[in-house]
């Protein structure tokens, strides 16, 4: 599988590295409310949500619908500022419609090949989102809603919420990592000027790389080594052709594409890796394998990395029946990689981070790549 962005005819000054505030705090948000994919970061998570104070806590928790599973098209802005402030003000640029449907491009799906209408205008995924939500849990479904009936309203609280974490944490951190992803997208901008960009990809991440069609057609590819499958061109955005790599300190081990119908490509890619647990005994690391020797296993898994999913919500994303989810949940519970909890009438399933870091670095990176 892979993420292809076609970048046949782009000049090269239209690829740009730049990192940006916006983008770093949806990665730290992002480790703040799934800390299992982070494990280099357990003790700068503890710490943090220690010290949140309780409305902010909750506000965080209302809102992590846009991040915690899959990060929400709006976190992730084309053109990166030097403030918080700044990339927030194009946000607000945005008409309602537009910004709705790049706040819910949120699927559990492995594959992103299909335009997702505005749920503001769009029946049928308005009521995807809200299910989703609704999963999820009440102050999710509460959020939901309101982003659907006032998203004027709403989009004034969120932008409240995400300048109270710069003033509560994130510009602390801001002041610290963003010299060090400044220096790195510096790098890789001379690196790209003086080697290209077939040498500046896998320099940027291992799972990058430069596909050049040898037929003559002259097509030219950037891949994007992941498990799960989309399609895109650096021309997508009509009058603002390019690609945006952005770096970030909080991201490992995501490699995120950002892709939506008519918005320009941008990539965020980590700048380090911490140490990851030690691994399980052999034994037990080959029950574990066996479980997921079957390839929908190991795309359940993708998802699952993610977030909490239903039954119902794999069943659609895969188009398989959900009986035949239920057996594929069952092998990999049976070997101690899936917790299961019951929300309400939803019952959720999720990978058990902890357990699956101990099968190997390149196996969790995988997943939640």
């Amino acid at each position: 599988m892979a993420n292809v962005i076609d970048i046949t005819g782009l000049p090269p000054e239209r690829i740009v590295f730049a990192p940006s505030p916006l983008a770093e705090l949806g990665a730290a948000l992002h480790a703040l409310s799934e800390p299992g994919h982070h494990p280099g970061l357990h003790g700068w998570v503890t710490a943090t949500n220690a010290a949140l104070k309780t409305d902010l806590a909750d506000r965080l928790c209302e809102a992590d619908f846009l991040w915690r599973s899959s990060r929400s098209d709006i976190l992730l802005p084309a053109h990166p500022a030097s403030t918080l402030a700044e990339e927030l003000d194009e946000l607000d640029k945005i008409d309602d419609e537009r910004f709705v449907a790049a706040a819910f491009e949120i699927s559990c799906s492995a594959t992103y090949t299909r335009a997702t209408p505005s749920p503001l205008v769009d029946a049928e995924e308005r009521a995807r989102v809200r299910e989703m939500a609704a999963a999820r849990g009440p102050r999710q479904a509460a959020f939901t809603d309101r982003m659907l009936t006032d998203p004027d309203g709403l989009r004034v609280w969120l932008r409240r919420l995400l300048e109270d974490c710069e003033e509560a944490f994130f510009g602390d951190i801001w002041r610290r990592v963003g010299i060090q992803l400044a220096a790195d997208a510096r790098h890789k901008t001379e690196l790209l000027r003086r080697k290209g960009l077939a040498e500046t990809l896998p320099a940027t991440s291992i799972a990058l790389s430069l596909d050049e069609a040898q037929d003559g057609s002259g097509g030219v590819r950037i891949m994007v080594d992941k498990l799960a499958r989309g399609r895109t061109t650096a021309f997508a955005s009509l009058g603002d052709p390019g690609v945006t790599f952005v770096p970030t300190s909080f991201g490992w081990p995501h490699l995120l594409v950002s892709h939506a119908p008519g918005w320009r490509p941008v990539l965020q890619y980590p700048v380090a890796s911490p140490e990851l647990p030690a691994p399980a005994t052999l034994e037990l690391t080959q029950q574990r394998l066996e479980a997921l020797g079957h390839p929908m296993r190991m795309r359940l898994c993708r998802t699952l990395a993610r977030g909490p999913h239903t039954t119902g919500e794999l069943a659609n994303a895969y188009g398989i029946t959900s009986p035949e989810v239920s057996r594929h949940i069952t092998t990999l519970k049976k070997a101690g990689l899936i917790q299961t909890r019951r929300r309400g009438r939803y019952v959720l399933h999720q990978l058990d981070l902890q357990v699956v870091a101990r099968l190997g670095s390149d196996f969790l990176e995988g997943v939640l790549r």
